[in-house]
């Protein structure tokens, strides 16, 4: 009674498999609770022994190789990349984005004593999202690099507005990072206050360089006849739903008319079109996209008996 088993007297017992319960102590429930731990201890030890066989027996076979190569040899190379216009960027909380433009350093905006900021983000990124957190990041993040200190602010339990507000009066911050910032290009002072602060951005593997894509013709779908999608399939722009509400706030109707036929999925009127550039002619009217007749098989599946009439 009172002994501590130590890590050299349980090392010392070879085989557990074979130990009673009974041996340890002449407590009835103690020795109920060791059974039990070595139990528990078998199972877990027969999982990792079967993970470690299925582990050897993979490294054994090795990876699969397609038909007539003996050996395969991958080489990857590191590359440093500059960030340019087109790559991805995001912060910490969803705020994804791509770099719209890079100018000088005394070109960009700065604060009253002079210092350039080194990212403008658009505000418009934080309403549809709802990500309020890039917010707090952006005031907590100054007032910490001012005061040294780290934060938390977990989101049902986070920082409240009087403390945001007890921390930049500390760090000796405006309050909610509100600050007038001054153009690089004229130095006049900007109408409205933003927001500054200091936050985490991320640069993403997404880069320019491995997107850049152009077609003019090429595959399509067998099923939709609409262009395929991707670099790979050297396929088309997708051109969605929000791209389409674009074209019809600015009241681009041919263009949109043109994106949405011919040069989808209207298969007569890709020929006619053809046609009409080969000699020259004016260009005819679009005819029925083919997304109508697969619209129109679906419902012939599902038992409904659609017909057309002129």
């Amino acid at each position: 009674k009172g002994k501590k088993f130590t890590q050299k007297m349980l090392n010392a017992v070879e085989d557990y498999t074979h130990l009673t319960s009974g041996m340890w102590t002449t407590d009835d429930h103690t020795n109920k609770l060791v059974a039990d731990l070595i139990h528990n201890y078998k199972i877990k030890e027969n999982d990792l022994q079967g993970s470690l066989r299925r582990e050897k027996f993979t490294i054994s076979v090795g990876d699969e190789l397609p038909a007539g190569i003996i050996k395969l040899a991958k080489v990857y190379i590191a590359k440093k990349r500059k960030l340019k216009v087109g790559d991805k960027m995001a912060g910490r909380h969803g705020n994804k984005g791509i770099v719209a433009r890079i100018v000088r350093e005394e070109d960009m905006p700065f604060l009253e004593d002079g210092t350039p900021v080194d990212i403008v983000l658009n505000p418009l990124g934080v309403p549809s999202r709802m990500n309020i957190g890039q917010i707090y990041e952006t005031v907590l993040g100054w007032a910490g690099q001012k005061l040294g200190r780290s934060f938390a602010t977990p989101i049902f339990d986070g920082a409240t507005i009087d403390q945001i507000n007890e921390l930049t009066d500390g760090a000796g911050i405006p309050r909610y990072g509100h600050t007038y910032l001054y153009d690089g290009g004229t130095g006049e002072r900007f109408d409205q206050a933003a927001t500054v602060g200091v936050i985490y951005m991320l640069k993403l593997g997404h880069m320019v360089d491995d997107k850049m894509h152009s077609r003019s013709i090429g595959p399509y779908s067998l099923i939709t006849q609409q262009p395929l999608g991707g670099k790979a399939q050297f396929g088309g722009q997708r051109f969605g739903e929000m791209e389409v509400w674009a074209l019809e706030a600015y009241g681009a109707s041919s263009t949109l008319r043109e994106i949405l036929t011919v040069k989808s999925d209207d298969v007569i009127g890709r020929a006619k079109t053809y046609e009409a550039i080969v000699k020259g002619e004016p260009m005819p009217e679009p005819g029925l996209p083919e997304s109508f007749n697969v619209l129109m098989h679906e419902l012939k599946g599902l038992g409904l008996d659609i017909r057309l009439e002129e």
